[in-house]
């Protein structure tokens, strides 16, 4: 199936945000824009309203297209949504899953000992949570997952990418994927609730540290 306009200047645009190379408070226009990704007026309008549904871009009215930031109060918000529909999507997996997707799964986390940098690790690991999403079956659980792992992956580059990898996050897949291929609903729904609750911790310590860094 081939990928309309709009996804595509939507998936562009989204990466470039979650990567920071639109950082937060940066003004998007939209000739720019076209210019840039190639792709004309209407694809380019479509992108950016889903991107301000999914709170990635602020639209002010006269002033113009704003990158948004994740205010540090939204923290609890985002993670504790994806601790409650994570472990639902595991066990929605275990059950539903084929082989195929536990195959696809396997390949992914044996390319991590040849991962150059981190961006490549977590490359894997999302890898890893869209063969699960995909293996749950339901569709709207999945876009909504795929929406808050891209601002969990925003928040990565943004507080951690300089400081560390993730490679601890990618070796905790080995486990959930023999629970999801074994079956095991309750165990799989259990890791995958640990793995989230890790990076949340992570990005926590990350972001209390930038807050109490002295200045100079």
């Amino acid at each position: 199936m081939s990928t309309s306009l709009s996804e595509q200047a939507y998936s562009q645009l989204r990466e470039r945000i979650v990567r920071l190379d639109y950082a937060p408070g940066d003004v998007l226009r939209e000739d720019s824009l076209r210019e840039e990704l190639g792709i004309g007026r209407t694809p380019i309008r479509e992108a950016l309203q889903r991107l301000e549904r999914e709170h990635f871009v602020n639209v002010v009215p006269r002033q113009g297209i704003f990158v948004t930031g994740i205010d540090v109060d939204e923290l609890a918000m985002l993670f504790e949504t994806r601790m409650v529909l994570e472990p639902y999507a595991a066990r929605l997996a275990a059950r539903r899953g084929a082989p195929g997707q536990w195959d696809a799964m396997e390949a992914a986390l044996a390319r991590t000992a040849d991962a150059a940098d981190g961006n490549e690790l977590l490359a894997i690991d999302r890898q890893c949570h869209e063969l699960m999403w995909q293996a749950a079956g339901n569709r709207f659980l999945l876009d909504t997952l795929d929406m808050l792992y891209a601002q969990s992956d925003r928040l990565w580059h943004q507080y951690l990418s300089d400081v560390a990898e993730p490679a601890h996050a990618v070796d905790e897949h080995v486990g959930i994927l023999d629970a999801l291929r074994s079956g095991n609903a309750d165990h799989a729904a259990k890791l995958v609730d640990e793995h989230v609750a890790a990076f949340d911790a992570e990005i926590r310590a990350a972001v209390t540290a930038r807050l109490t860094a002295p200045l100079g």
